[in-house]
């Protein structure tokens, strides 16, 4: 028979715990003497010498995306980004979801630290959205430093497969990326805003106006849209040309006369993001360089009420610039044509004004401004187009008359709308419309 001792037992286990901690102690302190004992650059030489060799005897490959390659976005980084939101597996623990309130779809990208699986002609790749915090030296007048969020993708996979994954697996993330942007694609205005990454920052462009519905010359509408359709079906034309593929438009006439929602229709037509660019909210030259850069490609830049900024007015005006204007003229131009120009592709920039000839000339040469559109008063025409957007009617009675009254008097667009609306009846409306032209008839 086999007597067991609890108590010698117990006596066992419990010195078998202090002689464990007491190694795990002095292992510390040793470590500790050796980092007081060992100066940081021999530290930094072993540390890098051991990840060498780690390195030297991994199958694993790392490839890094950033998300901004010095000034400018990383278009690798956005689509990756894009196409995760596709992959994501019961496994993932945290995902982001966001939906603005004019959205349509949800938005659902991976979060960080999180390990997302793909699988690609047979191989598997795993990647990892990281980021990491960067001080920022402060900008002249302001105090203090900023902290910078630094993002970037590690996509990790065997060393075997480096050519597949350059040559064949990044692309097709490319090529899938904008697939799914151009399926889910919701038009955006971008406004300035110093405390975004790229100084933009955004919301749903959920403006109605289309070509249809804009009360504009029909001959000039037509000319328009073809000229949109040439320009971004002549991406190879412009590089074998040497231009940078761009173009101006120049919207000018009296307030009212649907500037602002003919840049709409252009963006809902084109599918381009809009970026409303007010000059005097730019402090400097170089932040309008940045903004520049910060656009996004197939996106309409719009400078609106250009005239009122005073760096733009025509220098032969005599008009006083003041001193503490610090965006220049010849900065304006070389942000329209300059090199600065020729950082992105398939752009649009549009001013819009209320006086064309308070503008300086050197902004209105073609290269600059390449299709100049006068936005008039409220044509015969467009009163049809109105009336039918408004009370759905393409002939009335009372359109001879009308016809007869915008002949002889200044209604804009917008005015002629307001009256419209003021009835559903199309009878009511429209008398309620001949008495408003007749008003000022009377008046003129």
């Amino acid at each position: 028979m086999v007597w067991f001792s609890t108590d010698h037992q117990s006596s066992s286990t419990s010195t078998a715990i202090l002689s464990a901690a007491a190694t795990i102690t002095t292992a510390i302190v040793l470590v500790r003497s050796i980092n007081d004992l060992i100066p940081d650059q021999f530290q930094n030489y072993f540390s890098s010498r051991f990840r060498r060799i780690s390195s030297r005897l991994s199958s694993q490959l790392t490839v890094v995306i950033e998300e901004f390659e010095g000034l400018t976005s990383n278009h690798m980084f956005e689509a990756a980004n894009v196409y995760l939101g596709t992959k994501i597996s019961p496994l993932t623990q945290r995902i982001k979801v966001n939906k603005p309130e004019k959205d349509h779809e949800l938005s659902i990208t991976v979060d960080k630290n999180q390990d997302i699986l793909d699988s690609f002609n047979g191989v598997q790749f795993k990647w990892v959205l990281q980021s990491d915090f960067i001080n920022q030296s402060p900008k002249i007048g302001e105090k203090g430093s900023s902290r910078t969020e630094h993002k970037f993708f590690d996509l990790s996979f065997h060393k075997k497969h480096k050519d597949l994954v350059l040559k064949t697996y990044l692309p097709y993330i490319l090529k899938k990326a904008k697939e799914i942007k151009e399926e889910l694609k919701v038009v955006r205005l971008h406004t300035v805003d110093y405390n975004g990454p790229d100084y933009w920052g955004s919301v749903a462009l959920n403006h109605p106006a289309t070509f249809d519905t804009m009360a504009m010359d029909p001959e000039m509408k037509g000319e328009l849209i073809e000229d949109l359709d040439r320009f971004i079906n002549r991406k190879d034309y412009y590089r074998r040309v040497g231009k940078a593929w761009k173009r101006g438009y120049l919207f000018y006439g009296p307030p009212g006369t649907g500037k602002s929602s003919l840049v709409a229709a252009m963006a809902n037509y084109l599918k381009f993001d809009v970026y409303d660019l007010d000059l005097r909210e730019v402090q400097c030259n170089s932040d309008l360089r940045r903004l520049l850069i910060g656009s996004a490609n197939k996106s309409i830049l719009v400078m609106e009420d250009i005239d009122c900024n005073v760096g733009v007015q025509n220098r032969e005006s005599g008009a006083e610039v003041a001193e503490d204007d610090k965006i220049t003229l010849s900065g304006l131009l070389n942000f329209i044509d300059g090199l600065w120009s020729s950082c992105g592709d398939e752009r649009i920039i549009v001013f819009t004004t209320n006086h064309k000839d308070r503008l300086d000339p050197a902004l209105l040469r073609p290269g600059r401004m390449d299709v100049h559109i006068e936005m008039c008063y409220c044509t015969f025409s467009g009163f049809k187009t109105l009336a039918y957007n408004y009370l759905k009617i393409e002939q009335h009675l009372l359109f001879n008359e009308i016809k007869e009254l915008l002949s002889k008097v200044h209604a804009t667009p917008a005015e002629i709308a307001g009256e419209l609306m003021k009835s559903d009846n199309a009878d009511n409306a429209l008398l309620i419309l001949v008495n408003y032209l007749q008003r000022k008839e009377n008046r003129t």
